[in-house]
């Protein structure tokens, strides 16, 4: 069909496909009428460009864009900013090709499909997405050089290998660039998505307000070991710890209490540490994740980090691009006041009017096994017991919750996910007296047999339970584990629901699911560690390996300009070589044709030895004197082109001898002179 179309019809519809490949890479980011209107404005291109119609006139295109800017404003609130300026970007794309009546046109939507490709980088850095760029960016090359080719019908994979060409030459200096250029702090964030109804973390954590959790199979972090891993079950990532609890939601404690109230951390290390290094994925927090505990902070680049007294890292402003950093943790630890003291209080908090059950349950415990601080190790035991025997279960579909969460789970719902488990269980030992709180992380991960890494994902988000015992300090308690051990262990986790083709594979063949699964990942990490996080770090470290002993800024800026200058001149060489080094055939065609110019025979570059062959014979056909003389180079250009285009073992001329010959030609007069 491609075929049979006038070029202006299959250049426009070729435009118009990349423009689509461009706006629907955009799908998920921008509001659903923007997909809509962008996809009817492409679809009537397309149709006035197959019938031969006319455009549309302004009053059109004004109308299209005042219903754009005001969709824009009534669903982002304004007309500037990230989301609002991408949506604006990608529905004027579209709009501009309705006034594409001429090269100029076409130029601009050319770099506006550029500046849109630009946008994707707001959302996602991932490998899927550069994949995608770089096929639309193939697209617009492919476009943009058959511009540049108005003569003709050239075809479009002409076009597209030369765009090929031009995108490989310039993938040395890309690559320069990419190494040497200063690094410079990201100019945007990297947007999380709303973690209602999904597993992962948040900074409080409203319990019985879900009914359903949807894991979530997005990755959080990958961590790779030095040496041999700890068990699965005592990989605890920790993160925010919450204390403060309303009767509805648990938050972290409030701020604005002395530091003499404070709680302190007497952080008491032993043992052999555990040395690994974290790759994180943006989170919009303030939060680094290592393993329970780790007294040293990790070396974030450009972000201070600082231990809170409740052995959470908090990085100096929020994690929107992927981070790398080392950390070292210790599993054998203890830390907290060693006995009472007054800000214990707030750990035992209860608010009044909720869990009468709950709190009859502790008055029973307590008459049971006695009161005491060293009763409190018999109680919690107590607790961990009833979990594991009064048929409790693990579930992700509890249904809502009530008002009193710890009444209805203890003696009515008796399931949950890790949320209800962990917070009726510190209700209850609030209700025993023991202090305690809720610390919520990650825990567990799985490993990726491709590259060795441990994958965290965000359906690993866990709460768990630290409770304080006289002369121990805190002391992690996991109340899931009685309820469901396999969910801290390496069996029986629950798994996110896969798509169609994804449980396709998996119905066929899980291991092959599996392995697809682990190298996709894998090859999807390399990209993180060798790409995204190429730090302002990492360029210093590729210094010293150059030899620098303290390498500076400076220093890069001087390796970075040596390079371009030594680029430039190894170019100039080049130059000069292809020039000397050009097709020989084509410089002795030439310096006949410059002779011939000189005796008053004119010629262009693209006329061929037959024809000045034929020119040479009728210029001097009835000059008696030259007549001879014509022939005999009318015969050498004759054997000029057989030696270019004979099928080879011809018989011809070899190129030396040609050029031998026409040192010695003897040449006709200029009759003209």
């Amino acid at each position: 069909m491609g075929a049979s179309l006038p070029r202006d019809t299959r250049d426009t519809l070729f435009l118009l496909a990349v423009i689509g490949w461009v706006a629907f890479m955009q799908v998920g980011h921008t509001p659903w009428w923007c997909t809509a209107l962008t996809a009817l404005v492409l679809v009537w291109r397309t149709t006035l460009a197959l019938r031969g119609l006319p455009l549309p006139g302004w009053p059109v295109r004004v109308g299209l864009l005042v219903l754009t800017l005001a969709a824009t404003f009534m669903t982002h609130s304004t007309l500037i900013g990230r989301d609002a300026g991408v949506t604006l970007v990608v529905v004027l794309l579209a709009l501009k090709t309705l006034e594409m009546r001429a090269r100029r046109d076409a130029f601009v939507v050319f770099f506006l499909a550029f500046f849109t490709l630009l946008t994707h980088f707001f959302y996602s850095q991932s490998l899927l997405t550069a994949a995608g760029i770089l096929v639309a960016l193939l697209g617009l090359l492919t476009a943009l050089v058959n511009a540049h080719m108005p003569v003709g019908r050239p075809p479009l994979s002409q076009a597209a290998r030369i765009a090929g060409g031009m995108a490989l030459m310039g993938a040395p200096i890309m690559l320069v660039l990419f190494l040497l250029f200063p690094r410079l702090s990201p100019l945007w964030g990297m947007p999380g998505q709303d973690e209602t109804g999904r597993s992962g973390l948040s900074g409080s954590m409203k319990v019985g307000q879900i009914a359903q959790l949807v894991l979530d199979d997005d990755i959080a972090l990958r961590v790779r070991f030095e040496g041999r891993p700890p068990p699965q079950g005592q990989l605890y990532f920790r993160g925010p710890v919450l204390s403060d609890f309303d009767g509805v939601e648990w938050r972290a404690l409030r701020s604005g209490f002395s530091q003499s109230m404070a709680l302190p951390t007497d952080l008491r290390v032993s043992g052999e540490p555990v040395r690994y290094q974290v790759t994180m994925e943006p989170n919009r927090r303030p939060w680094l994740f290592v393993l329970e505990a780790t007294p040293q902070g990790p070396e974030v680049p450009d972000n201070a980090v600082r231990m809170s007294n409740e052995l959470q890292w908090f990085t100096q402003r929020p994690i929107n691009t992927l981070v790398r950093y080392s950390a070292e943790s210790y599993p054998t630890f203890r830390y907290g006041p060693q006995s009472q003291v007054v800000a214990l209080q707030d750990q035992i908090a209860l608010p009044g009017g909720f869990n009468p059950r709950t709190l009859a349950l502790a008055q029973a415990l307590r008459r049971e096994h006695g009161t005491g601080p060293e009763a409190n190790p018999r109680l919690i035991d107590a607790v961990m017991n009833r979990l594991r025997t009064g048929g409790y279960s693990y579930t992700l579909d509890p249904g809502l919750y009530g008002q009193n969460t710890a009444d209805e789970f203890w003696f009515d719902k008796r399931e949950g996910f890790c949320e209800h488990i962990a917070s009726s269980f510190v209700i209850l030992m609030r209700a025993l007296d023991i202090p305690a709180r809720i610390v919520t992380g990650y825990q567990g991960g799985e490993i990726n047999g491709v590259d060795g890494y441990w994958t965290v994902r965000q359906r690993d988000a866990h709460a768990w339970a630290e409770v304080w015992l006289q002369g121990q300090g805190w002391v992690r308690v996991d109340p899931t584990s009685a309820v469901a051990p396999g969910r801290i262990g390496s069996f029986e986790r629950l798994r996110a629901p896969q798509g169609a083709l994804a449980g396709a594979i998996g119905n066929l063949n899980p291991n092959l699911a599996a392995q697809l699964r682990a190298a996709w990942e894998a090859v999807n990490n390399s990209w993180n560690q060798w790409v995204l996080n190429y730090t302002q770090g990492r360029q210093l470290d590729l210094l010293k390996n150059l030899g620098f002993s303290s390498p500076s800024w400076t220093d890069l800026a001087y390796v970075l300009i040596g390079v371009v200058m030594a680029v430039s001149l190894l170019g100039a060489a080049w130059t000069l070589w292809e020039r000397q080094q050009h097709d020989p055939w084509l410089r002795l065609l030439r310096r006949a044709r410059d002779r011939l110019h000189k005796l008053g025979l004119e010629s262009t570059d693209h006329t061929p030895p037959r024809e000045l062959a034929l020119r040479v014979q009728q210029r001097w056909k009835n000059d008696t004197v030259d007549a001879g003389a014509a022939a005999r180079l009318a015969q050498w250009l004759l054997q000029l082109e057989a030696q270019r285009y004979a099928r080879p073992g011809s018989g011809d001329a070899t190129l030396s001898r040609l050029q031998r010959e026409f040192q010695r030609l003897a040449w006709p007069r200029n009759t003209d002179a």
